[in-house]
């Protein structure tokens, strides 16, 4: 524990020479308090991404640490207030993020696609033509559908709950699955590349509370967009309207926005925020 009782004089005193702080605990306390800092850096790096929020926290940390060694106690309760309620609102606006990294704190994302078994060339411009000519047709008949275009966070262990397909994207493949009636009807498709690697595949929904009104494969949508970098299309069974859940959020497109949108979804972008 650090001293209550300010010390005396003006000489600035370490927290090893308190004569009520035993040399052992002064140095599990400092352990503790760096493990501690250094597991909230990683965790900001991994949910915030921003540069300015690891500086500040960075700093405060260092601040922190120099107060607990100065045993200075009310720089370090005000210190640490700070941060509770900096990390507090760290988490509130990156929920989705946060979604992730407990479920995987440890996960590592690499420019690298998860590869099913050898890569196959094939041409991306026909591939995207194909996935529009699908959710054009879909949208056009209000036909439910769910597609999960897999990138660099893998979904293998999610798709163990849907029905193995393995076969590659056509408009009449995609078609056939989303037909009212059959059995692979519920549930989303994931495709990597260009296969469809499996159907009927059932996400955990999204709780985030939403304005408008989503059915099941919308909550669907944005729940399997919260946990991994995957792109998923959105057709509605009541309107028809197309939409895109990527990252937590929903966006409606129009048919003739659709194949820009996609490509540029479909695209790595590694930005960095500052």
């Amino acid at each position: 524990m650090i001293n209550l009782h300010a010390s005396g004089g003006n000489t600035m005193n370490f927290i090893w020479q308190d004569p009520s702080m035993a040399l052992g605990n002064v140095i599990l306390s400092f352990v503790l308090i760096v493990l501690i800092h250094a597991y909230i850096l990683f965790f900001l790096f991994k949910v915030s991404k921003r540069r300015l929020t690891m500086v500040i926290f960075g700093v405060g940390s260092v601040l922190f640490i120099a107060s607990f060694i100065f045993n200075l106690l009310y720089a370090c309760i005000i210190l640490a207030v700070m941060g509770t309620a900096g990390l507090s609102a760290v988490c509130f606006a990156n929920l989705g993020d946060l979604r992730k990294f407990i479920a995987n704190p440890f996960s590592r994302q690499t420019a690298k696609a998860v590869n099913f078994g050898i890569e196959r060339i094939y041409d991306t411009q026909q591939l995207y033509k194909n996935i529009e000519s699908a959710v054009i047709s879909l949208s056009n008949a209000r036909i439910g559908a769910i597609m999960t275009f897999e990138k660099n966070t893998s979904l293998k262990d999610i798709m163990k709950n849907g029905v193995p397909v393995n076969a590659p994207v056509t408009p009449e493949i995609l078609m056939t699955i989303f037909y009212p009636g059959t059995r692979l009807h519920d549930g989303a498709v994931v495709i990597h590349g260009n296969e469809i690697v499996a159907a009927s595949v059932f996400f955990t929904p999204t709780t985030k509370p939403f304005a408008g009104k989503y059915g099941s494969r919308h909550r669907a949508a944005i729940g399997i967009s919260e946990v991994s970098d995957a792109v998923t299309v959105v057709v509605s069974e009541e309107t028809g309207r197309i939409s895109f859940a990527v990252n937590g959020d929903l966006e409606a497109v129009t048919q003739q926005n659709f194949l820009r949108v996609f490509e540029n979804y479909m695209a790595d972008h590694s930005t960095s925020e500052e």
